[in-house]
């Protein structure tokens, strides 16, 4: 029971897992299915599509009284349940874990939302905007930008869906044990503050502090890409010490290696504007494709900058062939990108393609003992949506 992406994007990988995902959707559908450009069905665009995928769709009226009993007898089969309401809203529907725990006593529940219900900002809404705000991660920018920006990705939402994969796995494993199910509460807030001050903490690791938060390296404002001779940019980080004594010796700056600035990593860290300052004017000394004959063999980390679109043609992911392409009944020919984890016994695999709003809701409903004239009923009645089932 999820919309937007942080949800969509969790149960999108445990369906890659091997999980038949079932979605349950309100009656006018997630609202991601009208975000971004779409072929056919203006329900199946863009940012529903690549979230979307090893799913089925169910569309029911969860404010309705069969709505709701619907839902129920869905859970009463499921191993997990995922939702990213408030509390407060579950409450009212009256899927709470309680009322879920009764009909499916060894269930894993979990709820994931903005903020932990344990803290005072356990009933306020949240979005990726919001928590890259309130984490940090939006005042961190201003190290570089001059002033508080967001990134332009949705990192909140995805990392914290990360989190749910890792958190409904460990239940899941726990119950194998054990035989109990529980209840899981995944907050986006907690989950991006444990996220970005893994390396931020730094001097408040220690109380009293022995410094201010936030690693250095990654606050200095020349902490960038390096533009080359031909204006293109290059990723250049000579970050160990053997790093930088091979970064010296080619860029024929043998002097850079015994300049007492630079001569540890403890110390070019103490001075890294200057270091990352050095670095970038030695790159501007040549074009990218020097650069990339001369350290390409090296122990140098380093790597072209690849606009969005140049991803698609990237030779590492055409070479591993990382993007897939499948023909969906109703959208035409779709590119996905693969389970980036390679399993040897258990593959990750593209089983299902993004479902139609309600493509599944009859299947379904029949799976838990509903027949096609109450079916058509709870249709007439508004409670369900049944679409034409063009995806099996």
């Amino acid at each position: 029971m999820t919309s937007v992406v942080l949800g969509p994007y969790a149960c999108q990988m445990l369906g890659d897992l091997g999980a038949d995902v079932v979605k349950i959707e309100p009656l006018a559908g997630d609202t991601n299915r009208n975000l971004g450009p779409h072929f056919n069905d203006p329900k199946m665009s863009a940012l529903f599509l690549t979230c979307n995928r090893n799913k089925r769709s169910v569309a029911l009226d969860l404010k309705s009284t069969v709505g709701r009993e619907a839902a129920l007898k869905l859970i009463a089969t499921a191993d997990v349940v995922v939702h990213n309401f408030r509390p407060q809203a579950m409450e009212r529907l009256g899927l709470d874990y309680e009322k879920v725990k009764a009909v499916n006593p060894s269930v894993v529940y979990c709820a994931t939302y903005g903020y932990s219900k344990k803290g005072p900002y356990g009933d306020k809404g949240a979005l990726d905007d919001s928590i890259q705000a309130a984490s940090g991660i939006a005042v961190l920018q201003s190290m570089v930008e001059g002033e508080p920006r967001y990134l332009p990705t949705i990192i909140a939402d995805k990392t914290t869906g990360l989190m749910v994969v890792q958190s409904v796995l460990a239940a899941l494993f726990h119950r194998e044990r054990t035989g109990e199910g529980q209840a899981i509460e995944v907050p986006m807030f907690e989950s991006m503050v444990s996220f970005v001050m893994t390396e931020h903490l730094w001097g408040q690791s220690f109380v009293p502090p022995l410094d201010k938060a936030g690693y250095v390296r990654l606050m200095a404002s020349h902490r960038r890409p390096y533009k080359t001779a031909d204006g293109l940019y290059l990723a250049v980080l000579p970050y160990w010490d053997n790093h930088w004594g091979t970064f010296c010796a080619l860029a024929d700056k043998p002097e850079l290696a015994e300049d007492p600035r630079f001569q540890t990593m403890a110390l070019r860290l103490a001075n890294i504007n200057e270091s990352y300052r050095e670095t970038g004017a030695i790159i501007a000394s040549k074009t990218r494709q020097e650069w990339v004959d001369l350290l390409g063999d090296t122990n140098v980390p380093m790597m072209v900058v690849n606009s969005l679109d140049e991803l698609i043609d990237d030779p590492q992911l055409v070479g591993s062939g990382f993007w897939q392409e499948h023909d969906h009944p109703t959208e035409g020919r779709l590119r996905f990108s693969s389970p980036p984890m390679n399993f040897e016994k258990t593959p990750a695999s593209i089983r299902r393609l993004p479902p139609g709003l309600g493509e599944h809701t009859r299947e379904l409903l029949r799976e838990v003992g509903y027949d096609d004239e109450f079916l058509a009923s709870l249709h007439d009645e508004g409670a369900i949506q049944i679409a034409q089932e063009t995806n099996p």
